[in-house]
């Protein structure tokens, strides 16, 4: 019988989708040396790590905000998706 909550599973692919959505919006696919988002979605709770190595430029980004706005964008995407 259906809730009409996502699963477990459509939580985790959500936040995972945000996280490398925004990343991928900041730089170039290219230019990203190595991106890891972890999520986890177990009794209720929603966990999103962002580890991004990207190159540091003057005008750039900085990668360690970007990887703190990517999990935000994460935990945004499934607050939305849960209708919050």
């Amino acid at each position: 019988m259906s809730t009409g909550e996502p699963t477990d599973e459509e939580v985790v692919q959500t936040a995972s989708d945000a996280a490398e959505g925004y990343v991928f919006s900041q730089y170039k696919q290219s230019a990203v040396r190595d991106l890891d988002v972890t999520v986890s979605f177990e009794e209720g709770v929603l966990e999103v790590d962002v580890y991004l190595n990207a190159p540091e430029t003057e005008d750039g980004p900085d990668a360690e905000q970007v990887a703190d706005d990517a999990a935000l964008t994460a935990r945004n995407a499934v607050d939305e998706l849960f209708g919050e």
